[in-house]
């Protein structure tokens, strides 16, 4: 059989039109087929890099990164996803460009779009800033291409912003959906998305956010746990319990890990700092109080250290469905008596887990070079027929 065929006989059932020539910001503005889309694709581009197939269908164009927070696996899985499609990445530095002397949004957008198939970006960390500013870039590189500025219009692929980290997220899925044996097995499973203690503050919204966004798509039953003042965005609640009740699944909230664990097939114990702190946050570095941040950390740094036993102990992983939960984190883990004196988890748990989640990590550039296809491709069954008779060695090999 050929290698693409079952990758393409997926997507000729599924509705994913609204993907092409179009933006990804957030997990729940796409529909479950333009989902089911990515992942598919996702899949048939790891295939073909298995196979020593290239999948380059650019010869030249620019990848676009900015990232307005320190990463390593979200920065090198975009260079990566746009290397495996054939871009070449150039990165936007703010501080050695002219952003530094006062150029506008839109002036940034258009001169750095002039060859730019795609734009990365990553801005989590103050409410109500990430998303938005992702907003006004792609405003004002569709007037560029509306106005004749620039050839064509480049793809927005959201990095990580306050709100969600879809290709984080999108990743972990497909991670799950590999361990399950299929999408159609994560209907009825029961995924602990909990906050875990740090000895850091600050640390994004947009994982659990996104998780619980996402999971809650496939009738899983989710259960987001947290100590009591760690509450995530209302509106990102809403989103879950409706896409609960219209997948047939459930979500629902406690203060109780334990809670959370018992008889769970997923856990996600992960640290982030409370909605209302990074809002706060927000407001003191929009009004230059260096000395409240530092105080807010100091405040931030005591309340987390009354929740240290909020652990993924190998105790709390008896607890779930026959002691054999699968482990997720978006890395870099704190690791109790490896990275910390006390963290998020357990050494024995994360060191028994160390493989899955490499695994886990591996599929986010085949996600962003998935988003990156079917924005640009028109007919990706086409394209991927076409990669595959081609057949152009990725690799040379005697």
């Amino acid at each position: 059989m050929p290698l693409m065929e079952k990758y393409i006989n997926t997507l000729n059932g599924l509705d994913f039109s609204g993907m092409y020539n179009n933006d990804f910001f957030l997990t729940w503005e796409k529909t479950r087929g333009e989902l089911d889309a990515v992942f598919t694709v996702a899949d048939a581009l790891r295939t073909l890099r298995e196979n020593n197939v290239s999948s380059r269908i650019f010869d030249s164009g620019l990848a676009i990164s900015l990232f307005r927070d320190n990463s390593t696996r979200t920065r090198f899985s975009f260079a990566s996803a746009s290397n495996l499609l054939g871009l070449e990445v150039q990165d936007l530095d703010e501080g050695k460009s002219q952003v530094a002397h006062g150029e506008t949004v839109r002036e940034t957008a258009n001169m750095i779009s002039f060859m730019a198939d795609v734009i990365g970006i990553r801005d989590d960390m103050y409410i109500g800033k990430g998303n938005a500013y992702m907003h006004q870039i792609v405003n004002a590189v569709k007037e560029g291409f509306e106005d004749g500025i620039l050839e064509q219009r480049p793809t927005l692929v959201n990095l990580q912003c306050d709100i969600d980290h879809p290709t984080q997220t999108m990743a972990d899925t497909l991670h799950v959906i590999r361990e399950m044996g299929g999408v159609e097995n994560l209907r009825g499973k029961k995924v602990a998305m909990t906050w875990a203690y740090s000895p850091s503050y600050g640390k994004p919204l947009s994982v659990p956010q996104g998780v619980i966004g996402l999971m809650t798509r496939f009738g899983m039953e989710v259960v987001l746990a947290h100590p009591e003042g760690y509450e995530v965005m209302e509106e990102v609640e809403e989103v879950a319990k409706k896409n609960a009740a219209a997948s047939g699944g459930s979500f629902r909230k406690t203060n109780n890990m334990a809670e959370a664990f018992e008889g769970a097939d997923i856990v996600y114990p992960k640290s982030w700092a409370p909605f209302k702190a990074m809002e706060k946050r927000t407001n003191l570095y929009g009004a230059g109080d260096f000395d409240g941040i530092k105080t807010l950390e100091k405040e931030l740094l005591t309340q987390n250290a009354n929740h240290k036993d909020w652990e993924c102990t190998e105790e709390m992983m008896r607890s779930t469905k026959n002691g054999k939960a699968l482990y997720l984190h978006c890395l870099p883990a704190d690791i109790s008596g490896v990275s910390c004196k006390e963290g998020e988890v357990a050494g024995s748990v994360f060191d028994r887990y160390r493989v899955p989640l490499y695994k886990e990590a591996s599929f986010k550039p085949y996600i962003i070079a998935a988003m990156i296809f079917l924005s640009k491709m028109k007919d990706p069954q086409a394209a991927l027929a076409a990669l595959e008779k081609r057949g152009r060695a990725r690799q040379f090999m005697r």
